[in-house]
């Protein structure tokens, strides 16, 4: 735990929400809201210049509207392994819970919206996480339990968390371009990404178009889709 009073980045592209959540967060004396993002930019410049204790983050913010907090949460794991992170979701994606806690479940929460109605639980949470504790939802653990055991014999628990953010963006129908852009990559980059994926889940030489299909179906079976 902090010594001093826990320091908080909030990032979520809906103002209404922003302000619900500071609300939340100022019932709390030890917990101070020290930034308010409303994209995944503004939030990666917040942590590196703020350095809070705790991300409290929602799954979807621009520029794609898809899966920029669990990316912004893997990438943490890299960048500041020590800052804690909260993902709020509307709803539970076996495959997002299994990339939040893929590099170990320490300062890791995946929440759904739903759990924090109460506003005595985000606070509960943050002060668990900023702990280096984790917060594990028992809806949540089963439903990733479940689908890693799906995975094993779908090639899915063979990708890199790169390659199930490429899976997951090319499930939801975005082009190699538009991948590339997402993850500021080069195409090129995805297009190798995308080839190992192929492999890794056993798809066959073939039209792109139709393995790319076939992907879409592994990932939304395997516990992929929301």
């Amino acid at each position: 735990m902090p010594d001093g009073p826990i320091r908080v980045v909030h990032a979520e592209d809906s103002l209404l929400v922003q302000e619900g959540v500071a609300r939340i967060l100022a019932t709390a004396s030890d917990i101070e809201l020290v930034g308010s993002a409303a994209d995944l930019e503004s939030l990666r410049t917040m942590v590196d210049h703020l350095r809070p204790d705790v991300v409290v983050t929602d799954i979807r913010m621009p520029p794609t509207e898809t899966d920029e907090g669990i990316r912004f949460a893997v990438e943490l794991n890299e960048t500041h392994p020590e800052i804690g992170v909260v993902v709020l979701s509307q709803h539970l994606s076996k495959a997002h819970a299994s990339l939040v806690f893929s590099e170990g479940a320490r300062g890791r929460a995946y929440v759904l919206k739903d759990r924090i109605a109460d506003p005595n639980e985000l606070v509960k949470i943050v002060r668990t996480i900023a702990d280096g504790e984790s917060y594990i939802d028992l809806h949540i653990l089963t439903a990733v339990v479940t689908g890693r055991r799906e995975a094993e014999s779908s090639g899915l628990n063979t990708l890199t968390p790169r390659e199930q953010q490429v899976l997951a963006l090319l499930a939801n129908g975005h082009s190699n371009a538009a991948i590339a852009q997402s993850l500021d990559v080069t195409t090129r980059a995805v297009e190798r990404h995308v080839g190992s994926i192929f492999a890794k889940l056993g798809l066959e030489d073939g039209q792109d178009v139709s393995r790319r299909v076939q992907a879409t179906l592994i990932y939304q079976e395997g516990g992929g889709a929301t």
